[in-house]
């Protein structure tokens, strides 16, 4: 009996686990496939000989590239758009307050962490790494006020296929007089030369990020009148998910190919792992001073408790995070636990849980922030401020829209490096640790979501009385308009 039971289980979890055994068994095949191939002629690999060897993986890079758009979007519109603001605003704005200082907290620690450890760089020093600013002529400040211009595109539709960006004419190499100011431009100080707009290839991800909050909060805010849009944004975003969860099972084939064409294009490949180690290792020190150091601190801070019986009460919703690599699986036994086990209200829990589950992603808004920087380091490029801030703003919105289903962190992935102009195919670099990486910012999502709901249960109690007074004063008006028809009914008989 004993035997059948550990059968069952055993077939049970490598059912629950076929897609991350798959896509290990393909990275595994990728590098195979891509050291041999590297091995086989003592002559380097061209280009175009990895580009066919890439090519499928290139294919299925472009599949979830597709999916951006209309997954992203409608989720955040959705997630926005169904919450309840009739709860009183206070808790809301609490949870949404909690889950965007959490969110913003953790993409700066994972920022300050990969520039402090620079995993990509492999120990070359920073000043040595090619700086994106000596490749177009930039200043700071126009890289932050077109940040600023892109989240308020004049066209939505152009949002979806270009981005701004102001571009400096350079002078010469004698000072010059503008005709039209009479102002003098020095060759040697670039905030004296003459610029000009411009627009670039790429998804414009900042402008469609902030139009979708605004109208989520507007479709939030016209009640019954912006049902019929949310529920059309809602179905979007469950058939989106659907088309993502056929693509990500496409993943086995298409990182095994993507590997090794990017294992083709390596002069060293050892050197290459070596960053790997350190990348998966800044990762996880992020992910455990955030999960065990930041949350549990602020926990401390506003219910004046300490947290290690809460934490401890959610052992079963981490493991299941942890095993599942979904947030939104896991919701139900999230849910069960903060009730049963650490007292949070019903109201409270079912209310703040689904908001987070979809909005709350800080170990993926950590793990993205990293990844982004990690890429630029591995590539030769140092960012400038403009470009960090540009990647903290979309891990943040990128974690905010990502789906609550393993491995969607992919799809808001590449979003991220496109948005700063970063190579989407180094991707394939890390998936490798990917599925083991994802299964811990998936746990400490979850732990944020809990404590989230902890903090401001604590904080909502006054709120919490007042509407069971309320509900209470409801159930006795009722009885009383009972009682009084029923008298009505006796005296006409």
């Amino acid at each position: 009996m004993n035997s059948k039971k550990v059968k069952t289980i055993l077939v049970g979890s490598l059912k629950e686990n076929v897609l991350t055994i798959a896509t290990l068994a393909g990275v595994i095949i990728g590098v195979i496939l891509g050291v041999g191939l590297k091995n086989s002629t003592d002559e380097p690999w061209s280009r175009r000989d990895a580009m066919y060897v890439s090519y499928i993986g290139k294919l299925f890079l472009n599949m979830l590239k597709c999916v951006i758009i209309p997954l992203i979007i409608p989720s955040l519109i959705a997630s926005i758009g169904s919450m309840d603001l009739s709860l009183s605003g206070k808790v809301g704005l609490r949870a949404v307050a909690y889950y965007m200082a959490t969110t913003v907290l953790a993409v700066i620690l994972g920022i300050i962490l990969v520039v402090s450890i620079r995993p990509g760089a492999g120990g070359i020093a920073e000043e040595d790494l090619q700086s994106e600013t000596t490749k177009r002529n930039i200043t700071t400040a126009d890289t932050l006020m077109d940040l600023l211009r892109n989240c308020f595109p004049p066209n939505i539709i152009q949002a979806t296929l270009q981005q701004h960006k102001t571009e400096l004419v350079y002078p010469g190499e004698n000072k010059t007089e503008d005709s039209a100011t009479g102002a003098t431009i020095d060759p040697e100080i670039k905030t004296t030369w003459m610029f000009k707009s411009a627009w670039s290839n790429g998804t414009n991800i900042l402008g469609l990020v902030i139009f979708s909050i605004v109208t989520g909060v507007a479709i939030a805010m016209c009640g019954e009148d912006g049902k019929p849009l949310l529920h059309f944004f809602q179905s979007v975003s469950i058939v989106m998910m659907k088309v993502t969860t056929w693509i990500i099972h496409l993943a086995p084939v298409g990182v095994c190919f993507l590997v090794a064409g990017q294992l083709l294009e390596m002069k060293d490949i050892g050197g290459e792992f070596l960053k790997l180690g350190w990348y998966f290792f800044t990762v996880l020190l992020g992910l455990f001073i955030h999960g065990f150091i930041v949350l549990p601190t602020l926990f401390t801070l506003a219910t004046r408790t300490l947290p290690f019986r809460f934490i401890a009460n959610m052992g079963n919703p981490l493991a299941t995070a942890f095993g599942t690599a979904s947030s939104s699986a896991t919701l139900p036994v999230t849910i069960n636990a903060l009730e049963e086990k650490n007292g949070v209200d019903p109201k409270i829990a079912r209310f703040v849980l689904p908001i987070g589950a979809t909005i709350n992603m800080d170990g993926t808004a950590l793990y993205e922030a990293v990844a982004a920087l990690f890429i630029a380091q591995m590539n030769g490029i140092n960012p400038n401020i403009g470009q960090i801030i540009a990647i903290s703003i979309t891990a943040t919105a990128a974690s905010i829209g990502a789906a609550g289903i393993p491995q969607a962190g992919l799809v808001t992935m590449v979003m991220v490096l496109d948005t700063v102009g970063l190579p989407s195919e180094s991707v394939s670099l890390i998936l490798s640790i990917d599925w083991l990486l994802d299964r811990f910012r998936t746990a400490i999502n979850v732990l944020g979501d809990s404590l989230g709901a902890g903090i401001v249960n604590h904080l909502s109690k006054g709120e919490l009385e007042e509407l069971e007074r309320g509900e209470e004063l409801n159930l006795e008006m009722i009885k009383g308009t009972k009682e009084n028809g029923k008298v009505n009914e006796a005296m006409e008989n």
